[in-house]
């Protein structure tokens, strides 16, 4: 895993993204506005049904496992960051963490992450670890949530080979990846050598039924004048 992902700017950067508002991530009203609140639009893929237990793998600054939250009893949210699991951890127990918001390289403003209103910190349990070594005890869940996450991992078939066992039948699973295959997180010999959908296709086929397949525009900001924009592959599936 990157180091990078241990930077204060990279962590004020996903508290944005989490939790910010949608002026503050896009201050532009000719930007990609829809691009912003990426985290909570990834979980609206999951029936809007009542479960017991949600698993978030690489649940970053925990925005994701909040809003699983509203509709689970029990969340586990897993980033490989010490950082990320920090904040998120400060986040439910404190309901809010402060951080900085780069204008320039230079010039930063304060804000504050909140819990947002209707989550239930409490069922939230937060574990810093390797997705590709999961603890063991972890059980089975009536829905996992992936987000961007696949493409950033060094052997991305191990983990999609351990969901069948984490999720259980009649269980849902959402998966979102840009498809950035890069040599410095995967490499070469690891990454998909079709399309990304199809690869996913056959990796989970026949554990796993293909309920619907989308597009997600997300926004980063660095700057209040520079951005990353993307669009991740979305995609949700049912255990048989």
């Amino acid at each position: 895993m990157n180091i990078g992902y241990e930077t204060d700017q990279l962590l004020n950067e996903y508290l944005l993204m989490h939790y910010g508002s949608s002026n503050l991530q896009m201050p532009w009203d000719f930007g990609p506005v829809p691009g912003v609140h990426f985290p909570v639009r990834t979980v609206l893929y999951f029936p809007e049904i009542e479960v017991g237990r949600a698993l978030d793998l690489g649940c970053a600054v925990g925005r994701s496992s909040f809003e699983l939250s509203r509709m689970s009893k029990e969340v586990v949210g897993i980033d490989f960051s010490a950082n990320f699991i920090r904040s998120a951890r400060e986040i439910g127990k404190n309901r809010e963490v402060l951080y900085m918001v780069k204008e320039t390289d230079q010039q930063k403003i304060k804000a504050v992450a909140r819990l947002p209103d209707g989550c239930f910190a409490e069922r939230c349990h937060f574990i810093q670890g390797d997705v590709l070594n999961l603890p063991d005890g972890l059980g089975r869940f009536d829905r996992v949530h992936a987000a961007n996450l696949i493409c950033r991992l060094s052997d991305p078939d191990q983990l999609l080979m351990r969901l069948p066992d984490l999720v259980v039948k009649g269980g849902d699973l959402v998966l979102a990846t840009p498809c950035t295959w890069l040599d410095e997180f995967t490499p070469e010999h690891n990454q998909p050598d079709q399309d990304t959908f199809e690869w996913l296709k056959q990796k989970l086929s026949p554990e796993f039924h293909l309920r619907k397949q989308a597009n997600e525009p997300f926004l980063i900001r660095e700057t209040a004048r520079k951005f990353q924009w993307a669009v991740s592959l979305v995609t949700h599936w049912q255990k048989v």
